[in-house]
């Protein structure tokens, strides 16, 4: 085992954890989760996405929250672009780093937006080129690399098969995401050696959700081969619309709570994170989904 000393998280709360709420989130409450994140130590938050909003009305006031945020030195803030229209808008409020996406599974590609996984790779390729001309960083999110809502189970062939699509087009890290949660320590294993056959150590992440409660196991499988990215949101916000009761993304007290505990450095502070997951949660009317965050809760009030 390669465990690594330190380990770097992604928080994707803003955006892929708030993408899926049918209540309107204002803009004011999306910019001072961002600020709480970072106020509580993250490194790397995923803002918004450039969507059209007849698809996701919730990313609607993309430029908004984004021209809101006081930026932090050393903070990248990352955005998704489905499009060139997407990037070209998404340009505008200068992202230090852009999300394009594919499926390893052709069946989830064809059911979301209507072409094969390589047709859909090909359609980011100039995505991929125009945000290098801007001197942007480009990542790449594999969604349902162990599962698929319509496969079932994904071969490990399949995601070496889209890690190559995205190397060849220029990405420069990829996410291996299971994305539905149903992911267990040895099949998330199969899915990252097979796009560590394409993408070396230092550009892959782990992207776990937790449907079937496996999310730590899961992650801390990927810790075992050496994996020191990843992403979670705070919370446990999100979820898969395509998986009945997902409950969304591991949430990212959680992890830090297991990383601190083995030793493993990550620059957050947990209270604050508590608080910032706390925050979100109130503002939404709901319970935080965080196990970590309600024990701690309950701690301080007990």
């Amino acid at each position: 085992m390669n465990i690594p000393s330190k380990v770097h998280l992604i928080d994707v709360g803003p955006r892929d954890g708030l993408q899926n709420e049918k209540q309107p989130v204002p803009a004011a409450v999306k910019i001072e989760l961002v600020h709480r994140l970072q106020a509580a130590g993250l490194k790397e938050i995923e803002v918004t996405s450039y969507v059209s909003p007849k698809w996701v009305p919730q990313m609607a006031d993309n430029h908004e929250v984004m021209s809101g945020i006081t930026r932090h030195a050393g903070v990248r803030y990352s955005v998704l672009t489905p499009n060139l229209k997407g990037f070209e808008a998404a340009l505008l409020d200068r992202p230090d780093e852009i999300v394009v996406f594919g499926a390893a599974s052709e069946a989830f590609s064809q059911k979301n937006i209507n072409c094969s996984i390589a047709e859909s790779i090909e359609r980011f390729a100039p995505v991929v080129a125009a945000a290098q001309a801007a001197g942007i960083a480009v990542r790449g999110a594999m969604s349902c690399t162990v599962g698929c809502p319509y496969e079932g189970e994904i071969a490990p062939e399949r995601v070496d098969y889209l890690a190559g699509l995205m190397k060849g087009i220029g990405v420069e890290r990829v996410d291996v995401a299971d994305t539905i949660g149903v992911g267990t320590p040895h099949k998330v294993q199969a899915a990252i050696e097979a796009t560590l056959k394409h993408f070396p150590i230092d550009q892959v992440s782990g992207h776990f959700h937790d449907t079937y409660g496996q999310a730590l196991s899961n992650t801390l499988a990927a810790l075992e081969l050496g994996v020191w990215n990843f992403q979670s949101s705070v919370a446990g916000l999100g979820g898969c619309p395509y998986a009945k009761g997902a409950t969304g993304n591991v949430a990212t007290e959680d992890v830090v709570y297991l990383l601190h505990g083995m030793g493993i450095e990550t620059g957050i502070d947990l209270d604050a994170l508590v608080d910032a997951g706390q925050f979100i949660s109130e503002q939404l009317g709901r319970q935080t989904n965080s196990r970590v965050a309600r024990a701690l809760l309950a701690k301080r009030q007990g």
